[in-house]
């Protein structure tokens, strides 16, 4: 996700509402000060969650951006962290939470019904959903497109150029479907098994993308004809003509998450923000504001209509729910899981 600030405050300020016949309300609200990772990104997370939620409870909203786990460990240390809600990757949380950087969340505020047991911890929750989706070029493929994971695999019967992350998270959950491995069998995940997988599709491998942008740009200009890809990157190549498509089937289901970070000046006013933020009614502005991504609340889809179109492109709609696999993300941020696995997939690409 790109690393992009964008305006520090959200709340209207005392002139407008002074228009709308209103006093400055919000004047002695107390300000909740949200930091993500920047970019369009945050700003439709903004719009669709943080803002609704900062509303409900009549908080004033500030918006920072951060580069990582990092950032926010050297907010915490300093005793006194700029930020009372961040939003971090799933192995991030899981890594901040065994390093006792979060407050803990309130859940007697927050009801999980609809919120997978995987996707919430006693100091953090999942916000929302994004996809690793196969990718493929049409003008390559035809009427005989790649379906799974094990065609992306298949060099034969699926000749051309691949392109894969350059990150274990995501690319060793591709290799172990791609091999045969039974999703409900994924975790712990086999490093040695995802790593001779890789092995053997590497030298069909011409790329290994490091950003969002640069995977989309490799899939729309024709320089790789299939690829694994997050389902948000689809989107503008699509809209751009090219002749691309993709496939839900088999994606990866992975969450981004809230924390605390400890020592938060407004961390009792942040539990009530983040208690907002995964109620159904909130996740359901996902669809609408960021397509191809989802509600990590399943009772989203039940408090609101989406037309055909809206349903199609969201990631976790019942339709596209059940054709993915839930990664689980925690896994990655126990026990060294991903240093282990960032270190062995280099060493396999740098052979």
């Amino acid at each position: 996700m790109s690393k992009f600030s964008i305006a520090p405050r959200a709340s209207l300020t005392a002139a407008a509402l002074a228009l709308c016949g209103f006093h400055a309300a919000q004047a002695g609200a107390e300000t909740v000060t949200f930091a993500g990772y920047g970019g369009d990104y945050q700003k439709n997370i903004v719009k669709a969650l943080i803002k609704p939620a900062a509303d409900k409870e009549n908080l004033d909203l500030r918006t920072e951006s951060h580069d990582g786990l990092a950032t926010v460990r050297v907010q915490v240390a300093s005793g006194s962290p700029a930020w009372d809600i961040v939003q971090l990757g799933a192995e991030e949380c899981a890594t901040g939470s065994a390093q006792n950087l979060f407050e803990k969340l309130d859940y007697k505020l927050i009801n999980t019904n609809g919120i997978p047991a995987e996707a919430h911890a006693e100091d953090w929750i999942a916000s929302n959903y994004y996809s690793v989706v196969l990718a493929y070029r049409t003008d390559k493929y035809k009427d005989n497109p790649p379906k799974t994971w094990a065609d992306f695999w298949d060099v034969k019967k699926f000749p051309g150029k691949r392109s894969l992350a350059l990150q274990p998270q995501e690319t060793m959950e591709v290799a172990l479907l791609a091999d045969g491995v039974s999703p409900d069998k994924l975790y712990p995940l086999d490093q040695k098994r995802a790593l001779k997988a890789l092995e053997r599709i590497k030298p069909s491998v011409s790329a290994w993308w490091t950003t969002g942008a640069q995977s989309a740009q490799l899939l729309r200009d024709g320089e790789v004809d299939m690829e694994a890809i997050w389902g948000s990157r689809i989107a503008p190549v699509l809209q751009s003509g090219a002749p691309v498509n993709f496939t839900f089937n088999q994606g990866l289901l992975a969450y981004a998450c809230l924390a605390i970070p400890k020592g938060a000046k407004h961390a009792q006013a942040a539990r009530k923000l983040i208690a907002d933020v995964v109620t159904p009614q909130i996740q359901a502005n996902i669809p609408e504001v960021m397509p191809f991504y989802g509600p990590v609340n399943s009772k989203a889809f039940d408090v609101r209509k989406f037309s055909p179109d809206v349903l199609a492109k969201a990631n976790s709609s019942p339709q596209n729910r059940s054709q993915q696999v839930l990664m689980n993300g925690a896994w990655w941020g126990m026990d060294q899981n991903l240093q282990k696995g960032n270190e062995s997939l280099r060493a396999l690409i740098n052979q």
